[in-house]
């Protein structure tokens, strides 16, 4: 993913709400899952970390890139951006 894209992802990303919220359980497979489903269906999903979850927010950005095959779009505090292409509905067109 190159930078131009990254920023056009950031960009999206500022306008939609945390759908998911991890906390003190951690990233259980269920969480895991989840996430993925959640991005197939929307391709951009923003994640918010609680304050209670004793999880490194940059580990936990890495391993849930790891185990959803997504790209860590940006990761600001306590907030994570993940994006993934979906197989079956693109609905987001990336710059070249």
């Amino acid at each position: 993913m190159t930078s131009k894209q990254r920023a056009y992802l950031r960009g999206l990303a500022n306008l939609i709400e945390p759908i998911y919220q991890v906390g003190k359980a951690g990233l259980g497979p269920e969480v895991t899952e989840g996430i993925s489903d959640a991005l197939e269906a929307r391709e951009l999903v923003k994640i918010n970390v609680l304050k209670n979850c004793l999880e490194d927010p940059r580990e936990m950005a890495n391993i849930l890139s790891e185990r959803t095959r997504s790209d860590v779009v940006q990761q600001i505090g306590r907030k994570i951006v993940l994006y993934r292409p979906s197989k079956d509905n693109k609905t987001i067109e990336l710059p070249k």
